[in-house]
């Protein structure tokens, strides 16, 4: 899956947020990973759970069906900002919302949390 289905399935899957994303221009990969890692963002800080866990599941499957340039998206932009998504989060939710991940999204995660450690 390339950019443009993507932007086309996060229209479908997540209602909440498909007239702001109808009216973004989005260019490529980066572009769309950014505007729902931005949404994310948006809707914790709103404590808006159910739309952060739609946003979530479809990051998952954007990540298993995406093409490469999808997936080194996500993992530079949505992985590496995890934390400065949650800091202000109480602990439960920040467990609550790395547990809705998949396997291989918390995998990169901590890949890149101890590679900036040694």
């Amino acid at each position: 899956m390339n950019y443009l289905q993507a932007t086309q399935e996060i229209t479908v899957a997540i209602p909440e947020i498909r007239d702001e994303l109808q009216q973004t221009r989005i260019q490529n990969s980066y572009h769309i990973i950014e505007f729902l890692n931005d949404k994310i963002k948006s809707m914790i800080r709103q404590n808006n759970t159910d739309c952060v866990f739609k946003c979530l599941q479809k990051m998952n499957e954007l990540y298993s069906d995406g093409d490469q340039t999808v997936k080194s998206a996500i993992e530079n932009s949505f992985v590496y900002s995890l934390d400065n998504c949650t800091a202000f989060c109480s602990e439960e939710y920040r467990d609550t919302i790395f547990n809705r991940l998949s396997t291989d999204l918390q995998k990169v995660y901590i890949r890149q949390i101890y590679s900036h450690n040694i």
